[in-house]
């Protein structure tokens, strides 16, 4: 793919600029990479769109893209190969209005494969099409064809534990130093939004410093109303260095609990003062719909659910498996039912996997998981996650993971590396029969990395039933440490063309690599 540096993305915002383009507000710069706001040409009566631009779920040929706009509306992109849009085509999208926040979604189809694309849009007024917003630009790159390289990073759980948008440092401290690894997708492993985390002004930190957030109305106590949940989404999009990466950089989403509410699992019923609302079922369906309505997501054919699990085609060498590990999960125990109930995937999504496996011509699969598989995740004095703490055979959620990676062997299918956040520090573990209680797998990595923007925790414990070893890991400082203290982490992967290895970094909030392996394929 061709590589374009931050500075040359400058000067190509200049020639834009010379053709009356202009960029989103507050963050007017976002893809100059100058960190300086330049105020909007707002014009009387013209839509305008308030929260930038972004770009997910990109292949080959197709991706989406979202805005959202300051009143009922048109969006319409336009995309080119070239910053100045010479010869660009234009897609019409829908109609925005209060029904979805006056967010949309438009899907661009027919793009070429392994090229880095332009694309800006604009808001028409309903009434009068001659009357357009300014439109603001963004940047993808779409999934390489044969011969070409890819980079991607991945992390998660951004604005959580009180550690909010600091206009001090950016907005996000780490979104500088993903802007810097200029990766070509990134994938949001979990906890995208905290909309159980309020946020207060001044928080001090123990050096005597003071991390400071910006307060809206949303982030002053728990998301119950669906205004609540959307309230989630806009609030990240403050952060003028997020914003600047999200226009630059197609993703990849995934949910976990924080979405909605910690730990939470279907048929929950809550008692938490803090809550008018006790019905989690119904504050999952709210937290759902802004999901759909603020996350770039690709529409999955033939589904009417807003279905969140998906597989992304990327290319000859990558097939992402995007995991919905909440939906379905069974509530928090001690995790040691002796058959399964699908507690983790649910039994339609653990087909579906196996199916997709099955199909997949990719040489390396990412399954992308929102909860680790063999570290320990409590819940009080119960397990939230998969792993139960007791090293024997498979037993609760542990029977789902064991039944997804004996289909792996059985099928013959190799090279697969399992990525996640979650638990808000980072490691490398790898998988073996030979040590294991279970073994009818064969063995394979597990990466984690996180958090983006929220208190570092951890190291957690490793449960022997799928024979993990520590190869590395890093926690924080101190638990609940800030993002200005350290303790934030982001992985990279980078799949080679030539030789089809695949490579893992892991990496901490000033980009310095703090491990590396990596993994030939055919051989794990």
């Amino acid at each position: 793919m061709t590589d374009i540096s931050r500075r040359s993305l400058l000067r190509a915002s200049a020639v834009v600029g010379a053709v009356g383009m202009a960029f989103a507000t507050p963050a007017a710069a976002a893809l100059t990479g100058s960190r300086t706001a330049i105020p909007a040409l707002v014009r009387r009566g013209r839509p305008q769109l308030t929260d930038g631009v972004q770009s997910g779920d990109v292949t080959g040929n197709q991706a989406t893209v979202w805005a959202r706009a300051d009143r009922p509306s048109r969006l319409v992109v336009e995309v080119a190969t070239n910053p100045s849009f010479r010869d660009g085509e234009q897609f019409e999208g829908p109609l925005v209005t209060p029904r979805t926040d006056l967010t949309g979604r438009v899907t661009l189809t027919g793009l070429p494969s392994g090229s880095e694309l332009y694309y800006r849009i604009r808001a028409d007024d309903v009434g009068h099409a001659s009357l357009s917003g300014d439109p603001v630009v963004g940047r993808l790159r779409t999934a390489p064809g044969a011969g070409q390289d890819l980079r991607f990073v991945w992390s998660g759980d951004i604005a959580g534990q009180g550690w909010g948008v600091n206009p001090d440092l950016g907005g996000f401290p780490m979104a500088d130093t993903l802007l810097d690894l200029d990766p070509d997708f990134f994938l949001c492993s979990d906890d995208t939004v905290y909309s159980d985390g309020p946020v207060e002004r001044r928080v001090p930190l123990p050096d005597g410093r003071v991390w400071t957030n910006l307060v809206t109305p949303a982030k002053q106590d728990v998301a119950q109303t669906l205004d609540e949940f959307r309230g989630q989404f806009r609030y990240n999009l403050m952060a003028d260095n997020w914003r600047e990466f999200l226009a630059r950089t197609p993703q990849i989403n995934q949910w976990d609990d924080h979405e909605v509410l910690n730990n939470w699992y279907p048929g929950e019923r809550l008692d938490d003062e803090r809550y008018r609302v006790h019905n989690v079922d119904v504050l999952a369906r709210r937290a759902s719909r802004a999901f759909h309505e603020y996350v770039p997501i690709a529409p999955v054919p033939s589904d009417h659910d807003g279905r969140i699990y998906r597989r992304i085609q990327y290319g000859p060498l990558l097939d992402v498996f995007v995991l919905d590990m909440r939906s379905s999960k069974d509530p928090n125990t001690d995790n040691l039912e002796p058959t399964s109930d699908g507690g983790v995937l649910g039994r339609e999504q653990t087909a579906w996997l196996k199916r997709e496996l099955r199909r997949s011509t990719a040489t390396w699969k990412v399954i992308a998981a929102d909860l680790p598989i063999g570290l320990l995740v409590p819940d009080g004095t119960e397990w939230e996650g998969i792993a139960n703490g007791k090293p024997g055979k498979p037993l609760g959620r542990e029977i789902d993971v064991a039944e997804v990676l004996s289909f792996l062997k059985h099928e013959g299918i190799r090279n697969h590396v399992w990525l996640t956040a979650d638990v808000h520090y980072t490691a490398a573990h790898h998988y073996s029969p030979q040590r294991a209680a279970f073994t009818d797998f064969d063995p394979f990595w597990g990466f984690v990395s996180g958090p983006l923007n929220a208190g570092g925790f951890g190291p957690n414990e490793l449960d022997a039933t799928f024979g993990p070893r520590v190869a590395f890991e890093q926690g924080p400082p101190r638990v609940n440490s800030s993002p200005a203290e350290g303790g934030q982490y982001v992985g990279e992967v980078a799949i080679d063309s030539a030789i089809k290895a695949l490579t893992v970094k892991l990496i901490d909030i000033t980009g310095a690599v703090l491990w590396t392996t990596t993994l030939p394929a055919g051989k794990q």
